[in-house]
């Protein structure tokens, strides 16, 4: 499976977005805010535990987090220059 269709599996998962399929997220649009999915800061740490647990990656600095986690392109490019799992 490709990287950011397992991380949009993985978020639909994670955050329970039932109604939700992969192909609901655009790769570029923004995860948070008005302007985008809507996610809120307890949907950011889902997405924390949720790099940590599959990837091994420890997001420390929130702002770190808010800039990993603008978009699914953005996350993907994260996941895979950092995993470790």
């Amino acid at each position: 499976m490709e990287l950011k269709e397992e991380l949009k599996t993985r978020i639909i998962e994670a955050l329970n977005l039932e109604d939700i399929t992969p192909a609901d997220i655009d790769d570029n649009a923004p995860l948070f805010g008005d302007d985008g999915f809507g996610l809120d800061s307890i949907d950011a740490l889902e997405l924390i535990v949720l790099l940590e647990k599959h990837y091994g990656i420890k997001i420390k600095d929130a702002k770190e987090g808010k800039n990993i986690f603008k978009s699914v392109n953005l996350m993907a490019d994260y996941v895979a220059q950092n995993r470790k799992k």
